[in-house]
């Protein structure tokens, strides 16, 4: 009884505060049926939209009970501070006060961060000019901006929030920044490791502590996802060497009062390293052992190795697809004997069943033509699913580079057991180019150069480009289209209109002469794959040389005018061919590159001559961010009918791209009267270089160290020359940066071998060389 007289009291209590609360805006009425609705205090929000939001019409009959859900509909709506529902006659009447909106955002204070890239951090989270002011919005986006601060270690960041009232119901949000110092990483500390000393552990992380480049890589700013990711690199170490019972036990990570330096502090359990005690195949082989048996290259007694185990099962599925198994696993199942430190591998093979293409659909290409995508497929619908075929597809679409990312994925057909589609879906890129570029060559002085080039021309594939640049000893313009399908068989036509003009280094730089070579013409070249690596070409030009000469003009030029004319008019045919097996044409790693070209100059007039040029590049990567590149460069010329080989065709050596250390173009005969590099028509060049991580930089591939060792020369007929006497050679170390604005190399070489006449550069750069 005394329980039920309580519950009848709260229940009185609670009915009287709910009468209070809605009393000011609630009034109590006689039910009636609705004739009008009056709505007052609208500003920015459209009568038919408010109306949209609200549950009653004409016609329905209003009571309290209606009013009450007038007041809740609207509320939710987050548009209104305030709601008041009332009635005259039969006219309902609804009274609101919106919600101020958001007139703008502002940040002050900011120095670390662009205010274009915060204020996106903000609209993500809803913070947005035009949306409605709410407090739990901008304490969000608070916490959103001292988490920008927090992913670069700015630990001591504070932001003040001011809301001011602007014209027609707004309010401009200014959010002020009290950045302070960054927190470094002061300590790397580890626990429970003997196999492997801290610094080894250390080289597997991004984060560490501050050093000269720091600046540069930001691995001394602590984030939570690097540390995440910088724990998984150190058990793959343990892993890759033996250590199964490997792990990590706790992680602490501590900030000094001030905020400003970071200790991390990591406790692991090594355990005893295994070795392999067998390892075999097991499940359905399909009658394959032997082959299937010659990719597991894991052998018995051996440490065991998580990357090897994951490369053999990932060799055997590729195996498996090649033979139109798209849907084949491999499981390695190890036997783990804890007293001996050993393991038994098991791989159980499950080729799943056998599936043919049934279509390839192509998508996202909202500009490049199907066919432009179609045609570099090379696994075909109605063929047998072959996934070395299928990773040679997305290869080729990639190389096309007009797709920021391709993506290919196997789709089983719905209702069938043995088809599958393959979806091709492509993310377009612009492939258009307005460049404008300023850089300085050691040799060649201040380069100017201009271009405009699009390749991928109306989505069929084809490349335009028209390029000029201009240094003090160099100009060019050139026009150059490239049909890389002229043919449906996949024949590729490269046109080229040029027009050049060099003055020699020597001559401009320390004379005021008139002295220069001026060529220009055409040449249209097809290239025919014979394979998907090899590229035979074959070209036919014409082309006209003049030599302007004056009194300073070495002998050698001035003689050539006198036997054969100041202007040398010929068509010359090449042949030529290139094999690039690289992992990356601008930062290679692993792979060689090979090509080889003949050009004979058919006369016009009286010169007829003939030249062979070859390179062969080769990358081997031996250990993490270690580079071993090999570089061969050889050219030979000779005159045809008795005759000369035309010094204009003449090869030049020294400087980048060539023997560092000596001047660029200096090697190699001299004219006898003026003592200036004239070139020559046979050259050799060999380079070896060794590329490594800079020191602190992790293993970042686009700031790297190298030391190399270089030799060649350029050898010519004998004549009105002196010089040459054998190889010349020279060893350094050079920085190379991939920056903004191109490859950058720098060079500190020291020449091996000396001659009386040699000239010599120590200090080498260039933006743009490749070798």
């Amino acid at each position: 009884m005394r329980s039920l007289r309580r519950k009848l009291a709260f229940e009185k209590i609670a009915a009287a505060t709910f009468c209070a609360l809605i009393g000011p805006t609630v009034y109590a009425a006689t039910p009636f049926v609705i004739r009008d609705i009056r709505v007052e205090g609208l500003q920015r929000i459209e009568a038919g939209t408010f109306f949209n939001y609200l549950p009653i019409k004409r016609g329905d009959t209003f009571n309290d009970e209606t009013a009450t859900e007038i007041i809740r509909k609207l509320y939710a709506t987050g548009f209104f501070n305030d709601v008041k529902v009332a009635a005259d006659g039969d006219v309902v009447v609804v009274q609101v006060a919106e919600r101020a909106a958001i007139g703008g955002v502002d940040f002050a204070g900011i120095h670390e961060f662009d205010k274009d890239n915060l204020t996106k951090a903000l609209n993500s989270v809803g913070l947005t000019a035009g949306h409605y002011y709410d407090k739990a919005l901008i304490d969000k986006a608070e916490q959103e901006l001292k988490r920008q601060y927090l992913t670069r270690g700015y630990y001591a960041a504070e932001v003040t929030t001011t809301v001011t009232p602007i014209d027609r119901n707004r309010v401009s949000i200014l959010f002020s920044v009290v950045e302070g110092p960054s927190a470094k990483i002061r300590q790397v500390n580890f626990i429970g490791n003997h196999a492997f000393d801290d610094s080894t552990l250390r080289d597997e992380m991004r984060e560490s502590t501050p050093n000269w480049f720091s600046w540069y890589t930001k691995n001394d700013l602590y984030t939570k996802d690097k540390l995440t990711g910088d724990l998984q690199n150190v058990r793959d170490f343990y892993l890759n060497r033996g250590y199964l019972e490997f792990t990590i036990e706790s992680t602490q990570v501590q900030l000094s009062p001030d905020k400003q330096d970071m200790y991390l502090t990591i406790t692991v359990h090594e355990g005893q390293p295994y070795t392999v005690s067998g390892i075999r195949l097991a499940g359905n082989l399909l009658d394959r052992e032997a082959e299937l048996s010659k990719l597991v290259t894991i052998k018995p007694g051996e440490l065991f190795s998580a990357e090897k185990l994951q490369a053999v099962t990932k060799a055997l599925v590729g195996k498996l697809g090649q033979y139109g198994y798209a849907f084949a696993t491999v499981n390695a199942a190890p036997q783990v004997d804890e007293v001996h430190h050993k393991v038994d591998l098991t791989l159980t093979v499950d080729p799943s069943r056998r599936v043919y293409v049934r279509r390839v659909n192509i998508e996202g290409n909202t500009r490049t033509r199907d066919e432009v995508v179609r045609r570099e497929m090379r696994q075909f619908e109605s063929a047998w699913f072959d996934s070395s075929r299928l990773a040679l597809s997305k290869d080729r679409i990639n190389r096309l580079g007009y797709f920021t990312d391709v993506d290919v994925t196997t789709v089983p057909v719905e209702g069938t057991q043995d088809q599958v589609d393959i979806n091709v879906k492509v993310t377009e890129k612009p492939t258009g180019t307005l460049s404008l570029g300023l850089g300085y060559g050691s040799g060649e002085g201040p380069i100017v150069s201009a271009g405009i080039s699009q390749d991928n021309v109306f989505g069929s594939g084809t490349s335009l480009a028209l390029n000029v640049s201009t240094s003090t000893t160099n100009r060019a313009l050139s026009l150059s289209q490239t049909d890389p399908y002229f043919t449906i068989d996949g024949i590729k036509r490269i046109t080229d209109v040029y027009y050049r003009t060099s003055y020699p280094l020597y001559y401009s730089a320390t004379t005021d002469t008139s002295f220069r070579v001026i060529t220009f013409g055409a040449d249209m070249k097809f290239g025919i794959p014979f394979s998907e690596a090899d590229t035979v070409y074959f070209g036919l030009g014409l082309e006209q040389n003049r030599l302007d000469v004056d009194a300073t003009t070495p002998q050698s030029y001035i003689d050539y005018v006198k036997d054969f004319g100041r202007v040398s008019n010929n068509l010359p045919l090449s042949i030529g061919w290139s094999r690039d097996n690289r992992d990356s044409a601008l930062v290679p790693s692993r792979g060689y590159f090979m090509q080889a070209n003949a050009e004979y100059g058919t006369p016009i007039e009286t010169t007829t001559y003939y030249k062979t040029d070859v390179q062969a590049q080769y990358y081997y990567s031996f250990s993490r961010g270690f580079v071993l590149g090999l570089n061969f460069q050889g050219g030979y010329g000779n005159g045809l009918d008795g005759k000369p080989y035309p010094i204009f065709k003449n090869y030049y050596a020294g400087g980048i791209g060539s023997v560092r250390g000596y001047e660029p173009g200096s090697l190699g005969p001299r004219d006898a009267t003026t003592g200036d590099p004239i070139g020559g028509s046979k050259m050799v060049v060999g380079n070896v270089e060794l590329t490594f991580p800079l020191p602190g930089t992790g293993y970042d591939r686009t700031l790297r160290v190298f030391t190399f060792l270089d030799g060649g020369n350029v050898w010519g007929t004998e004549g009105n020359s002196t010089g040459a006497n054998g190889l010349r050679y020279s060893y350094g170390i050079g920085l190379e940066w991939i920056s903004p604005i191109g490859p950058l190399k720098l060079d500190y070489a020291l020449p091996v071998v000396r001659h009386a006449g040699d000239q010599y550069q120590t200090f080498q750069f260039q933006i743009g060389t490749a070798f």
